[in-house]
């Protein structure tokens, strides 16, 4: 491993969402006013999540006031403080610009669906918490 990408994976976020495009996401971003920071959310659809590793980014839209809104976050970027998903979209394509031309009912996107199975988190016993159970067979006494 060289030394870029060793500074690369300590500037990474730990925990990231898996992020694709048609989901909705609530985006909680920090912003700096003069001498004061607070946190300001953004809500809205993805369209494009490009990039990889620490260069990783994402495109969200929303409509404002019948204004289409667009903004670029960096995934990785300390002004990010969380991302929430909300909704995960059932889209085909991985660039949804076409959503640009769309407005109101239009550009609604469906929601995908998981399987029963895959919805449901599977534990695996741990390998020290299983304990094996040896059943001693049973004497059979005869009364006479």
């Amino acid at each position: 491993m060289n030394v870029i990408e060793q500074l690369e994976k300590e500037q990474q976020k730990k925990k990231t969402p898996a992020l694709r495009a048609g989901d909705t996401v609530r985006v909680h971003a920090k912003v700096v006013e003069g001498t004061r920071e607070r946190i300001q959310v953004f809500e809205g659809t993805v369209i494009r999540v490009t990039g990889g590793g620490l260069r990783r980014n994402f495109t969200v839209r929303r409509v404002t006031h019948g204004v289409g809104v667009e903004r670029t976050f960096m995934i990785h970027s300390p002004r990010i403080d969380k991302i929430d998903v909300l909704r995960h979209g059932d889209v085909r394509q991985g660039r949804l610009y076409y959503l640009r031309g769309k407005v109101g009912r239009e550009a609604r996107i469906r929601e995908r669906r998981r399987l029963v199975a895959e919805g449901a988190e599977v534990e695996e016993p741990e390998e020290q918490a299983v304990e094996e159970v040896v059943e001693e067979p049973e004497v059979e006494t005869q009364e006479a």
